[in-house]
This record gives C-alpha cells, sequence and structure tokens, in this order.
C-alpha cells in the first residue's frame, strides 16, 4: 500500500496515453482540458499545473503543493468529490487525470435561476454535507469551498448530483497541530483565516454557511466594495437576512445559517470532536461543544442526523460537521415557516442600503454593502498580512542572494583553483621553453662556427683543386709532348725496319 505523502508521479508523456482535447478552463497556474484514454475511449479531464520552475520563483506552484494536493485526492473516494484516476509529470507541468465533470459549476447553475427554492438548495447542500462530512471524517480540511468548486455531475436532471473539485488549499489536519494560514476566496474564508488563527475542520462549515446564503438568496453575506471591507465584515459576523432576499424563506433555514456563521472567540482552546466515528482523532473532555453534531440544527430535518442525546448548546460554536441523512422529506418541511425572523434589534429599515455589486463573475449577485468602519482586528490583520508578505518577499530574495553568493564564492574559487593551477603550469613551461631556447641558441652558434670553419675548408678544398688542377694540365701538356715524341720515334723505327727487309 501507498505511504501517505509519497505521491506517485508518472514521469512519462501523458499524449502517449491520452487524446489532448479542448480547453475546459483556466486559473492562475492551472489550465483544464478534455482528454480520452486512448485504450479505452473514457473521456476524463486533464488539470495541467504549472510547476515553480526555482525557490525564489513566484510563477507556478511549489512541488510540495501540488504532492500535497494529489496525494490526498488518492485518499478519497465518494460519490460527491471529484476522483483522482491519474498523475503524470514532465519538465514543467504535472498533470492529474481527473474524472470529468461536465454539468458546469454550481456558480453557473444559480447564476441561470438568481436564487434557489428551499428544496433545490436542499438538495445541493446535503450533498454537500455528505461530501465535506467524508473529507472531515479522515481529518482534511477543503478550505477553498465556495459554488465556483462545487460542479455538477448532469445540469439536465432536475436535482443533479454534485461534486466537489479543485483540492489545491486542502490540508489533512493533524491532531494536536499548530496549523495556521492566510488563503482562500475572501467572501467565503472563515473569521479564524481573517484573523490568523488556529484551523481546523470548521472552517469548511463556515464556508457551507455562505453557500447556503447565496443558494437562498443570490446574495453574498459578507461582500463589500472592496477586499479589505469584505474581510472586515467577516471578521465582525457583519450579516443580516435582508427581507427583500429572504421573504420567501424559513426559520429553519435561517437558523442553520445562523449556526454555521458564528464566531468562536475562544478558538484556541478548541480541540477536536467527541464523536470519534465523525473525527478520526481524539479530544477533551471540556471542549466537546464545538465538534458535537448538531441535533436543532436540522433545516427541515433533511439535512442533518445526529445522536439525539448530542445537541448544539453553545450559539457561539460552529460545528465541525454533519451527519447527513440521505433521505428527503417531503414538499411541506421546505414551505415557510410559520414564524417570522425576528429583525436584528438596532437596525431599521433606512439603515439596510441595497446596492448592484458586479462580483468576479456573476453580475446577476444581489449584494448588500455595509460601509462600517474597519474593526482593530481586521486593521491588525492587515498589517500582519503586510508583514508577512513582505517578510516572505524578503526571504526569498535573502534566500536567493545567499544561494547565489554561495554559487559565486564556489565558481569564484574554482575559478582561482584553475588559474592558479594554469599559472603554475605556465610558469613551468615557460621555464622549460627558456631553457630550450638557450639550448637552441648555443646551438646555433655552433652551427654557425662550424658553418664558417666548413667554408674556411671548403676554401681550402676549392684552393687545392685549382693547384691541382694546373698541376694536371702541366702533366697533360707533358704526356702530350712525349706522345709525340714516341710517335716520331716510332715512325722512324718503321722507316727503318721497312728498309732493312728490302735489302
Amino acid at each position: 500500500m501507498r505511504t501517505p505523502g509519497m505521491a506517485a508521479f508518472k514521469h512519462q508523456n501523458v499524449e502517449d496515453f491520452y487524446e489532448i482535447g479542448e480547453e475546459l478552463g483556466s486559473g492562475q497556474f492551472a489550465v483544464v482540458k478534455r482528454c480520452k484514454e486512448k485504450t479505452t475511449s473514457s473521456q476524463y479531464a486533464a488539470k495541467f499545473i504549472k510547476k515553480r520552475p526555482s525557490r525564489i520563483s513566484r510563477r507556478g506552484v511549489k512541488r510540495e503543493e501540488i504532492e500535497r494536493e494529489v496525494d490526498i485526492l488518492q485518499q478519497i473516494q465518494h460519490p460527491n468529490i471529484v476522483t483522482l484516476h491519474d498523475v503524470y509529470e514532465n519538465r514543467t507541468d504535472v498533470v492529474l487525470v481527473l474524472e470529468l465533470v461536465s454539468g458546469g459549476e454550481l456558480f453557473d447553475f444559480l447564476a441561470r435561476k438568481e436564487s434557489l427554492c428551499e428544496e433545490e438548495a436542499t438538495q445541493f447542500i446535503k450533498q454537500i454535507l455528505d461530501g465535506v462530512h467524508y473529507l472531515h471524517s479522515k481529518g482534511i480540511a477543503h478550505f477553498d469551498l465556495k459554488p465556483e468548486n462545487i460542479m455538477l455531475l448532469d445540469r439536465s436532471v432536475p436535482l443533479p448530483r454534485i461534486k466537489i473539485i479543485d483540492f489545491g488549499l486542502a490540508h489533512k489536519i493533524e491532531p494536536g497541530a499548530d496549523f495556521k494560514n492566510i488563503f482562500g476566496t475572501p467572501e467565503f474564508v472563515a473569521p479564524e483565516i481573517v484573523n490568523y488563527e488556529q484551523l481546523g475542520l470548521e472552517a469548511d462549515m463556515w464556508s457551507i454557511g455562505v453557500i447556503t446564503y447565496i443558494l437562498l438568496s443570490g446574495a453574498s453575506p459578507f461582500l463589500g466594495d472592496t477586499k479589505q471591507e469584505t474581510l472586515a465584515n467577516i471578521s465582525a459576523v457583519n450579516y443580516d437576512f435582508d427581507e427583500e432576499f429572504f421573504s420567501n424563506t424559513s426559520e429553519l433555514a435561517k437558523s442553520f445559517i445562523r449556526q454555521l456563521l458564528v464566531k468562536d472567540t475562544r478558538y484556541k482552546k478548541i480541540k477536536r470532536s467527541t464523536d470519534s466515528s465523525l473525527i478520526p482523532f481524539g479530544s477533551e473532555h471540556e471542549t466537546r461543544k464545538r465538534y458535537a453534531l448538531i441535533k436543532n440544527v436540522c433545516w427541515g430535518h433533511a439535512l442533518i442526523h445526529s445522536p439525539p442525546s448530542v445537541c448544539f448548546k453553545d450559539a457561539t460554536m460552529r460545528p465541525a460537521s454533519y451527519s447527513v441523512s440521505l433521505l428527503l422529506l417531503p414538499p411541506p418541511f421546505f414551505l415557510k415557516s410559520c414564524g417570522r425572523a425576528e429583525e436584528d434589534a438596532g437596525v431599521s429599515k433606512a439603515e439596510k442600503k441595497m446596492e448592484k455589486l458586479k462580483t468576479k463573475r456573476l453580475k446577476e449577485y444581489t449584494v448588500q454593502s455595509r460601509s462600517s468602519m474597519l474593526h482593530n482586528t481586521y486593521v491588525r490583520f492587515e498589517r500582519f498580512v503586510h508583514v508577512v508578505e513582505h517578510i516572505g518577499l524578503l526571504d526569498a530574495g535573502i534566500s536567493g542572494v545567499v544561494g547565489a553568493n554561495h554559487a559565486l564564492r564556489h565558481d569564484v574559487e574554482a575559478l582561482l583553483s584553475i588559474y592558479n593551477d594554469r599559472e603554475a603550469r605556465y610558469e613551468q613551461e615557460g621555464e622549460a621553453a627558456k631553457k630550450r631556447l638557450s639550448q637552441a641558441r648555443r646551438e646555433l652558434r655552433a652551427v654557425e662556427a662550424a658553418r664558417l670553419l666548413l667554408q674556411e675548408d671548403v676554401k681550402a678544398v676549392d684552393a687545392s683543386l685549382e693547384n691541382i688542377n694546373g698541376k694536371f694540365k702541366q702533366r697533360q701538356s707533358q704526356l702530350d709532348t712525349l706522345r709525340q715524341e714516341l710517335d716520331s720515334e716510332l715512325q722512324w723505327l718503321q722507316g727503318l725496319v721497312e728498309s732493312k727487309m728490302a735489302v
């Protein structure tokens, strides 16, 4: 069995096994494309995640973050959660081959209808809770629940099944670990994220409360004119149920939202759930309230199913999870409650100023903007965020400079060593060359002296040859004279012999 934390990436070309099709969506560092497996012709979604090329780079996703996402996806298997099929890696990207969810986002489904009736919203929330409950049972927090990350399997059916996607921010919450971070989409993050407090599974439950509010009204409960105002509203839990959007909403549904959108000021003292069947690690007796199952937060009794002995007693606590019943009750349970929601004390209709705002993707969102003063908690958070960002940049810069300095020192030392070695070698070769040159000069002088001597010898030989030649000519002249004399005597003898023979 694979050890958690050791994500297995195939170092092969994904296009050898899948036909890559059209683009389905994209983010800052990821692109999702349709793909078809060549051996089975099965359709999937390939998520190409751009890897960060170096530690000091700000472009791309860190490898450890990709490994964490893959590791979490490989641990989970649930009807309401997208399934990971395969993982490939190349020089620049990690490719996650995921289950193809082609029904579109819950966000787009809501955009067409502006808001949902309670029956429709209950169907979606029940499925979301079912998937989140499964994650929490494994100690996994999603940390980025929002309508954009909830996909519909098939939008053509009346009540489509949903799939939770995008586990890029998901974390395994270890028992006893002090985990803090600043991430997520501002409209949906919990106050503990805004205030940089310890995080746990209950941060997802806050996001579900925001999603429920949006599904029923088409309005975002905390969205302000600016990101700063949005975070300030979240930190102060500054929202209400405006009559314009919630006139047909039951008190049970509002109660469900209220008990999710609560801020626990004693957060650091809270530990884990007492229900070991839901949360897989231990708890302390005096801190059981926060993660206890809720009995009286039953929106039409269709969303939750919990043991009767455990109830939600403290209004300042937010549950970490719900146990979700798969049974749906008849339509009367989704009708508006007889009792109307009580108006918040001290808030008059004149103070409720409504205006249309353009959210990131949905113009149809009608958002209530609140011009409240920034709270001290938010001011500290903003300052802290800037400090953390600056420290992060400084750390990255310093780490880069230190690394470059070490590398430069190493290179300089290597160059100096090479230079010294070559200088010593060149000096040795220079001395040897000087010696060879001196020797050559001496030999050249000796050769020149020998040449002069040889030249004198040649001259002497030439003189001797001239002398010999003169003597040779003299001897030759003498021989010619002697030959003439001999010829004369020979002729005389021949004449004498002939005369005697005649007698």
